[in-house]
């Protein structure tokens, strides 16, 4: 039987990980757009921050979703 792709597929410590990532690449973001001014590598770290954060509190890996193995 084929699993759903929504499924969870990430452990708690997978979860943390990518909890702590999503903050680190927010704050980043935040850092680039008022220290540096520059808008594009701020969106790019926002686009990341957020997509983590939606994994961390999902419980869902788009790379373990597609098949590939990742450590954690």
């Amino acid at each position: 039987m084929k699993k759903d792709f929504w499924t969870c597929n990430i452990d708690r410590r997978g979860r943390m990980m990518r909890l702590t990532a999503g903050l680190l690449l927010l704050a980043a973001a935040a850092g680039l757009w008022w220290g540096l001014q520059s808008a594009f590598w701020a969106s790019g770290c926002l686009a990341l921050g957020l997509v983590s954060l939606f994994e961390a509190f999902r419980g869902w890996c788009v790379v373990r979703a597609f098949g590939l193995k990742t450590p954690l």
